[in-house]
Order: structure tokens, then sequence, then C-alpha cells
């Protein structure tokens, strides 16, 4: 599956599900009436970080990361990202693409690990696909995330040496 950067040019391709799955309010902590051109700033990362897209063959973009180092200064060798995937698109191997993509950008670029700050535990998907590929829970801030249906539930930090 193709990864590539992601261009200006993406962007109408990736606010519609970006939109959809914030609106939903199950597993990002961004406000629900986020706006599409605060979206676009909070998610298409200058450099130094950087946002990509998966597409396949016809170049319809299925799914989208951002990364970067997740602190500055000292702590600055600690990577972290984000992924967004199609809701119309998942089950199909979009999602660990991405994450693999991520992984390997992290070790080139000289990260020692990865760290997801924020990791809903009640999306049951991620969490097994970040700890398929070697992630595991450090910890969980109990209550840390209000989901729309189940109340308030905890949110897992995961991390994975490089």
């Amino acid at each position: 599956m193709p990864i590539r950067e992601a261009t200006t040019e993406d962007w109408p391709a990736i606010w519609p599900f970006f939109h959809e799955i914030v609106a939903a309010g199950e597993t990002f902590s961004y406000p629900l009436d986020l706006g599409e051109s605060q979206g676009r700033e909070w998610w298409m990362q200058p450099a130094p970080n950087r946002t990509v897209v998966a597409v396949d063959e016809a170049g319809t973009v299925l799914g989208t990361a951002k990364m970067g180092n997740n602190q500055s200064g000292n702590a600055g060798h600690v990577a972290t990202a984000s992924y967004m995937v199609d809701p119309a698109r998942s089950g199909h191997g979009v999602g660990r693409a991405l994450v693999e993509h991520t992984l390997d950008w992290a070790r080139a670029a000289g990260f020692r690990a990865i760290q997801f700050n924020a990791v809903v535990e009640t999306n049951t998907y991620a969490v097994k696909l970040y700890e398929s590929l070697g992630f595991t829970v450090l910890g969980t801030v109990p209550e840390g995330f209000r989901h729309p249906a189940q109340g308030y539930v905890g949110l897992h930090i995961m991390h994975r040496p490089l």
C-alpha cells in the first residue's frame, strides 16, 4: 500500500473522514465541533514533523497519519503519532501500514522510542493493533476520556522502544 507525504491537495479527501471521526467523539480528544481550517492546521504538520497519506492504486486516500517528536529539548528523542483511517476503508490493513510506516520513519530519523499519550481504552482495535506491533501500556489515566456512549473511560499511555 503506497504511503506518501500529504499535500495541501490531499486535505479535501482527508477532511470528510477526519470530520466524521472527530465529530463521533469516540477516539480523539479534539473538540467535537472542530472546524475545517482548525482541523487542517492541527493535522497537516509542518517540517520537521510530517503528515502522510495511505492511498490505493488509483490514488484514493484511505487513511492518514501525523508524526513528530513527542516533546522537545532533552525529551525530543521520543516520537509520537496519530492515525485516522477512513471508516469506509477500515479492516483492510490501512492502520497497520500507517503504524509500520511511522515506526520505520522514527527509526530512520534517530528516535529511540515512540509514545502515544492518549489512546482511548475502548478503542480496542487500535489498542490490539499497537500491542501486536510491540507497544505496551505504560499506564492508564482513569476516567481520562469522556466517551459519548460509555461515559468516562481510561486513556492509555502506550510506548514502544525502537
